[in-house]
């Protein structure tokens, strides 16, 4: 910011179409800061914002005014002004009286102006220029403006960037869902390959024996032990031996039983 000097205060007013300014005295001034963007991109037909700010070591007060000055693309021509701002009152010029309007608020260091229905012939440049006097030196700051179709519009960063976290989301949800039924599925085939092998250890269980013979039980009657040898059985018949009253006797059974130690 440079050092303050005295300098006139002025008043500016907008007479058919030019800016009159008049000099009531001289104070102590400084430089007015103005800001805008450098591009401004609106679709064709539709109301576009022409956003411009300043700073001022001044209080603003009723005498602050703030002028719009235009210059059409490709033209070399002074710009002409189609909008001036002051003591609460907007002042559009032909053709603009309808169709720009003041938004801004100077008690908030801010002089934007909107342009209703912006059209081809509406591509240039535009000046935005703030006095607060005694601040009334600065440099008007410029913004282009650029009238396009739809298609020629630039992606919205923010439209972009909420996409791709949507997008990111429904695929988290995606890849969740088909997790639990892949892993449902699993379960189910294991819980079914589990009732299976039960089944077919149960049918191929072995069966209950049926009673043996008394050979078979006096053979697994006999002790655990090592390893056995044969059991021989043998009997004894004396029906050819002659006994008193002819009486055939048997024998008892007589078990010789062979082991090996």
């Amino acid at each position: 910011m440079e050092p303050r000097r005295l300098h006139p205060f002025w008043k500016c007013l907008l007479l058919s179409g030019l800016t009159l300014c008049v000099v009531f005295g001289t104070h102590p001034a400084s430089a007015v800061d103005v800001h805008t963007p450098e591009e401004v991109i609106v679709e064709n037909g539709t109301t576009g914002i022409l956003k411009c700010s300043f700073k001022s070591n001044e209080v603003v007060s009723s005498l602050a005014a703030v002028t719009w000055t235009f210059r059409p693309a490709g033209s070399d021509a002074s710009p002409f002004s189609i909008f001036y701002f002051g003591n609460g009152k907007a002042f559009p010029s032909e053709p603009y009286k309808q169709r720009v309007q003041f938004i801004g608020d100077l008690n908030k260091k801010d002089a934007s102006i909107q342009l209703v229905q912006a059209h081809f012939n509406d591509n240039g440049t535009y000046f935005c220029d703030v006095k607060n006097p005694p601040d009334v030196s600065g440099t008007p700051s410029r913004t282009e403006l650029k009238v396009v179709l739809r298609e020629s519009l630039p992606q919205n960063s923010t439209a972009v960037i909420v996409g791709a976290v949507c997008g990111a989301v429904i695929g988290l949800i995606v890849i969740a869902v088909v997790t639990c039924l892949i892993i449902k599925r699993h379960q189910t085939r294991l819980d079914y390959e589990g009732c299976t092998s039960t089944e077919s250890v149960s049918s191929h269980a072995p069966q209950p024996r049926k009673k043996e013979s008394n050979l078979e039980s006096s053979r697994c009657s006999s002790p655990s032990g090592p390893l056995q040898g044969p059991v021989i059985y043998a009997q004894l018949d004396h029906s050819g031996m002659n006994l008193p009253n002819s009486i055939h006797k048997m024998e008892p059974v007589v078990y010789a039983d062979i082991r090996k130690n």
